[in-house]
């Protein structure tokens, strides 16, 4: 797994409600290190990036403890003549409390020319959170940037997972060695240490020799010994969603969605898919290129992502990322989906032989039935991102056409509908 090479670990922080103080927590690696460094301060306004820049009050007041530890460096500290106040101002696509761990974290990385002299891009692509790459440059001449990744939460989508379940994922697959660290949280979101590789395109999906990775890698995924229950989680999430798309949606939305019948849909579909004998797996449950990295020099692949990872069917996994190849969120219509670039049966089957064949030697009749399983679980893969296009529509102020992509999601779940579950018609006898 790539990694990024510090001189410095930041401590994990986790936060509780009363008395109101925050908890350093060592990452991996890092027990027994003593901070070099701790500022507290009490701020009890925030900056909202949603609603146009205006101030929200939280109360009562929250104090943040930053913690860093720092390793020994012959490079001397750059001393920082501005205030912090005055030195995140010029961030205002930042929160507030986000900017001042930003600001403790370069302030102790012997690396960082500036630390007051941080670059925001903004990441395209991502539609449930705000997801920006953050930059400053190097003290030393021709050295690269150093750099985080700062996540802020989509409001209202506490809908569709549980934040703490979320953050509990993201430690214990960083702790697998799968993901990047946290570096700290704030209210509405967190810092993560920052992955030197490519986050894949749409045309990589369809690259033989980057599939053959990505499916290995699934593989590995699928294995992890994952702390809590082990119980299908798809059904209850799908019914989950089909009550909050009723609660949001609007007569004329419920009617062109149909969604009085959907619940009957998912019952059907739940009794015909859940069969003895099928393999259940840690999955990611969303994997579109966007969540998937890769390191050019090494060729290891990262999955990345984890809000909507749960124990399901691997094969609903499979239809997921099948249907994400029919996506390419980084075009002028980001929501239009292109479903003639569905894999066809040489490419599937391609995919899962090399997935069988990183855990043994499969036989034809495995890997026939989980192709048959697959292309099942699309129908369970159209119904949930459609409903999640629905209530995304009315929670979400990402730049992005919701309800336009849950149309084509339920389209193909009605068009492909009667192709997989139609009665088989015996053969006319000779």
């Amino acid at each position: 797994m790539p990694t990024v090479s510090s001189s410095a670990r930041a401590f994990k922080l986790g936060w509780r409600p009363d008395p109101f103080q925050w908890e350093a927590v060592p990452p991996r690696g890092a027990a027994g290190e003593i901070p070099s460094r701790s500022e507290e301060t009490e701020d009890d306004t925030l900056l909202n990036p949603r609603v146009s820049g205006r101030k929200i009050s939280i109360k009562p007041k929250r104090r943040l403890v930053y913690l860093v530890s720092s390793f020994p460096s012959k490079s001397k500290m750059v001393a920082v003549e501005m205030g912090i106040d005055a030195a995140i101002d010029n961030t205002p696509q930042l929160p507030k409390d986000a900017k001042k761990i930003l600001h403790n974290l370069a302030s102790c990385w012997s690396d960082v020319a500036d630390c007051r002299a941080l670059e925001v891009v903004p990441l395209k692509g991502a539609m449930t959170n705000e997801v920006y790459q953050i930059n400053w440059p190097a003290g030393e001449i021709g050295a690269p940037p150093r750099k985080v990744l700062v996540r802020i939460y989509g409001e209202g989508v506490d809908v569709f997972f549980d934040r703490n379940d979320e953050i509990r994922t993201f430690e214990c697959m960083s702790h697998h060695g799968q993901g990047p660290r946290i570096l700290g949280r704030f209210t509405n979101g967190r810092v993560e240490e920052f992955i030197h590789a490519r986050t894949l395109s749409a045309a990589d999906l369809r690259d033989l020799e980057i599939s053959a990775l990505i499916a290995a890698k699934l593989r590995e995924f699928h294995s992890l010994d994952m702390p809590g229950p082990k119980n299908v989680l798809l059904w209850d999430r799908l019914r989950s969603w089909l009550k909050a798309a009723k609660s949001s949606a609007s007569p004329e939305e419920a009617r062109e969605f149909c969604l009085d019948k959907i619940e009957e849909e998912i019952t059907c579909l739940e009794k015909e898919l859940s069969v003895e004998n099928q393999k259940i797996g840690f999955c990611h449950n969303d994997l579109q290129y966007g969540n998937i990295m890769i390191d050019e020099e090494s060729r290891s692949v990262t999955i990345i992502d984890y809000e909507y990872a749960s124990f399901n069917p691997i094969a609903y996994d499979f239809a997921n990322h099948f249907c994400e190849m029919a996506a390419d969120y980084h075009t002028e219509t980001p929501h239009i989906l292109d479903f003639g670039k569905y894999p066809d049966f040489e490419e599937r089957k391609r995919f899962v032989h090399t997935y069988l064949c990183s855990g043994g030697d499969p036989d034809g009749v495995e890997v026939e039935k989980l192709l048959e399983d697959i292309e099942k679980y699309t129908l369970a893969s159209h119904l949930g991102w459609g409903l999640w296009g629905i209530i995304s529509d009315h929670v979400n102020d990402i730049d992005f056409d919701y309800m336009e992509y849950a149309r084509q999601r339920f389209q193909q779940y009605w068009l492909r509908k009667p192709m997989l579950f139609e009665p088989t018609t015996p053969e006319p006898s000779e």
